[in-house]
């Protein structure tokens, strides 16, 4: 098989959750009150938190991602049954402190010693974006994080994808995004980028427009696919 390469490519852009950052750490992190309950309350939160953008979207009712985040949990939380304020902060702070994924770092690091512009590009709204890149000790190798809250609408919306292109001063064709969303990877295949699907979890793939440029497990091999040596 040929390996993969990109070429042409000046910046890498990367969606935050589930790509750079570790959404189930969070409740992983509060086993001791959760017990069994911290997988279904991490997969129940993100799936409700996920549903809330989209429906704001399309109810033209933006909220920032940090209330939907909360929304979210709550939900969770009343549908497993768990009615505790205290253990509801706790995790609300637990998730401005998510772990990075092990190989983040060093790819990063990588990517920018080899000259490339490096950005996330997120739902999160800006003190959350902040905190978990000061947290996983990222921040300074990123060039911009940009938030969804510059245009007030949630991915997949086209407006927030154009965001990496102003502020990079880039073409669509120069951006390499990635996403482990793949909702959000085929989007932005939509929009014109480069995309790497970031398949951390062994998914299918999406059946809507358009399909990636290509498939990794994690971030560990992209300085490779993009001549980085």
């Amino acid at each position: 098989m040929t390996p993969l390469r990109l070429t042409g490519i000046r910046a890498c852009v990367f969606d935050a959750y589930g790509t750079l950052f570790d959404v189930n750490s969070a409740a992983a992190q509060a086993k001791d009150s959760l017990a069994e309950k911290w997988q279904p309350l991490a997969d129940l939160w993100r799936t409700k938190q996920l549903q809330y953008t989209w429906l704001r979207g399309l109810m033209g009712r933006h909220a920032d991602f940090w209330q939907v985040t909360g929304d979210a949990l709550d939900y969770a939380m009343a549908s497993l049954k768990l009615e505790d304020p205290a253990l509801r902060d706790r995790l609300m702070g637990l998730y401005l402190k998510l772990d990075a994924y092990p190989e983040v770092k060093g790819t990063l690091k990588r990517l920018k010693a080899g000259g490339f512009k490096l950005a996330i590009l997120s739902n999160g709204a800006p003190k959350m974006l902040a905190a978990a890149a000061e947290h996983s000790n990222i921040a300074d190798l990123m060039d911009a994080v940009l938030s969804v809250e510059e245009v007030k609408i949630f991915k997949p919306h086209p407006s927030v994808y154009g965001l990496a292109t102003e502020r990079l001063g880039l073409d669509r064709g120069q951006i390499c995004f990635l996403s482990s969303n793949a909702w959000d990877a085929y989007a932005a295949k939509a929009f014109g980028f480069h995309v790497l699907w970031c398949n951390r979890f062994g998914q299918a793939p999406e059946r809507i427009p358009e399909p990636p440029d290509g498939e990794i497990a994690n971030l560990a091999t992209l300085p490779e696919i993009l001549g980085v040596r």
